[in-house]
């Protein structure tokens, strides 16, 4: 009678309006909630658990909030009984994906006016690392966006940039200026004398080259910080 019971939490068990798949199929995927989303990558299963409920303890994980659930690690996920890797690899992509597109559509623009427009897009892509890492945008003469490149990667509290590396790509890539960023995962916005010292250093290194330093920008889940709007280049 036990096994009858476990079974009965499966989704085929379930009536087929209310199942995730054919609910999005028939219905659209706005009508179904986060985890019915979810419980579709996650595919199946096991005896104690539908899709569904594997679906909500992930949600759990996160807070019920994708945004904090996007910050989790592949490791994170896989903590869950039930989540094996190739489900966790699966939720790890589709989240990814969602960053991926909010990172787009924030620069829908073709050129880059304003500190506004860059600290969106570089939100999207750098905000959820737990760690520091320090980004650069490369432009070509029209202010438009050649490339985009995390330099370096670091631990909680910093990360050292080589402004020769940042050179040599914007060489490679004709940038005729370049907007550096880092993310602060304390959530902090106020740059350090690190973060001063590195953006006169790598500005001043750029001027043999002919190639403009026209931003730095902090960002971190309570918004952004423009060198350039606060007078510091």
């Amino acid at each position: 009678m036990e096994n009858v019971k476990k079974s009965s939490t499966s989704i085929k068990n379930w009536a087929v309006d209310d199942r995730p798949r054919e609910k999005l199929f028939s219905k659209g995927a706005h009508s179904l909630s986060d985890s019915e989303l979810l419980a579709i990558l996650i595919n199946n299963g096991n005896k104690e658990n539908s899709a569904i409920e594997l679906a909500k303890a992930v949600l759990k994980l996160g807070n019920n909030n994708l945004n904090e659930l996007g910050k989790l690690s592949i490791k994170d996920i896989r903590g869950i009984k039930g989540i094996g890797p190739a489900k966790a690899i699966t939720i790890a992509a589709a989240l990814e994906l969602g960053r991926r597109r909010q990172a787009a559509a924030a620069l829908e623009k073709p050129l880059v006016t304003s500190s506004n427009d860059v600290a969106q897009y570089l939100r999207a892509i750098i905000k959820d690392y737990s760690y520091e890492v320090f980004a650069v945008l490369f432009l070509n003469k029209a202010n438009k966006i050649n490339h985009f490149e995390i330099i370096s990667r670091g631990g909680i509290t910093g990360t050292v940039a080589d402004p020769r590396i940042i050179l040599k790509k914007a060489l490679e890539e004709d940038a005729t200026s370049i907007v550096l960023c880092h993310n602060h995962p304390s959530g902090n916005l106020k740059p350090s004398k690190a973060d001063e010292d590195i953006t006169y250093k790598i500005k001043e290194a750029s001027k043999y080259f002919d190639i403009k330093v026209i931003d730095h920008i902090i960002v971190s889940e309570e918004g952004y910080f423009s060198f350039a709007d606060e007078g510091l280049l």
